[in-house]
């Protein structure tokens, strides 16, 4: 099978680039390798997947169609996974412009990417547990709404899913979208509070913790996520006269206190970090937490890899990434 990956130098892309090559499949990848965070951390996942047989390479900025769609003119694939965006929701405060060029703009490409490829089957794409805004009903289920979100990156996720599913109306063509719930593990994202955290407790320094440490998050190890990713990849929704088209939350279903996690990541480390209390970030939400009924029931998905076991795993990668001991 022929597979299009976007943003495959991000966290989540490479990783399923890599399970995608491991199976047999071809990966056309697609990244801007923007600057975001620390470009090295892209090029050296990206120089990884360069070294494998059956992966080809585009650098592109899929919020430019008219760059995009002649670059890829004569690229084969017959189904994509398109986790390319703009991440973030305190970025999305100061840099707007990049979340509608890159997560409305890149979306809709990707769309018209797929409807026009020949014996396309299926488009799996990245929405957000952000899109959930500040529901209180715990676990979040599929079936809440999600019309109220509280940051424009949310604002952009939960139109992907609206367009997607207008997509599939319109042209018939099969769709999944994945809510993300809090990932983490090897090759992570420097902006993200498990590196964050990890990386102040190495040096010493305090870390922030926002909202006084009263705050829960569904924290989803790597591996679990990529299980999810190529399930939902192997199983178009059918054409049964509705739009082909279905979201799923995609999480590890164990809401965390996030001083649980950091317990459990200076336990890791061997170190007691010193924490600095601070109020709710704008456009932050104080839980999130997956019903994972619907995706268990269609997809077979199960997470196996709770905080215990996942967070020293980030911590040996992130200790031989940068050369410590």
């Amino acid at each position: 099978m022929q597979v299009l990956v976007t943003g495959v130098a991000g966290f989540i892309g490479s990783h399923v680039a890599h399970a995608l090559l491991d199976r047999g499949d071809t990966v056309v990848g697609v990244d801007d390798l923007n600057d975001y965070y620390d470009v090295r951390l892209k090029q050296a996942r990206l120089a990884r997947l360069e070294a494998r047989p059956g992966f080809a390479f585009h650098r592109l900025d899929l919020g430019d169609p008219d760059a995009v769609i002649p670059a890829l003119r004569g690229v084969q694939f017959t189904r994509a996974v398109h986790l390319a965006a703009q991440a973030g929701v305190r970025y999305s405060l100061t840099n707007p412009f990049a979340y509608v060029r890159a997560n409305l703009m890149g979306h809709v490409t990707v769309l018209e990417l797929c409807r026009h490829m020949p014996g396309f089957e299926h488009l799996v794409y990245a929405s957000s547990s952000s899109v959930y805004g500040g529901n209180t009903h715990m676990p979040f289920a599929v079936t809440d709404r999600v019309d109220q979100p509280v940051s424009l990156y949310a604002a952009t996720k939960k139109a992907d899913e609206l367009m997607s599913h207008t997509y599939a109306h319109l042209y018939r063509m099969p769709v999944t979208g994945l809510r993300f719930f809090t990932v983490y593990g090897p090759w992570g994202r420097p902006d993200m509070a498990m590196w964050l955290f990890t990386e102040a407790i190495l040096a010493g320094q305090p870390i922030r913790v926002f909202n006084h440490g009263k705050m829960r998050r569904d924290f989803t190890f790597i591996d679990d996520i990529v299980r999810g990713v190529i399930a939902a990849l192997d199983h178009p929704p059918a054409d049964d006269g509705a739009p082909p088209a279905r979201v799923y939350n995609i999480g590890n279903n164990r809401s965390e206190e996030l001083l649980h996690m950091i317990a459990v990541l200076e336990g890791a480390l061997g170190r007691t970090a010193e924490k600095i209390m601070e109020p709710m970030q704008p456009g932050d939400v104080e839980a999130t937490a997956a019903d994972l009924t619907s995706i268990h029931r269609d997809l077979g998905y199960q997470p196996t890899t709770p905080i215990e076991v996942g967070i020293p795993r980030f911590v040996a990668w992130y200790k031989a990434y940068h050369g410590l001991t």
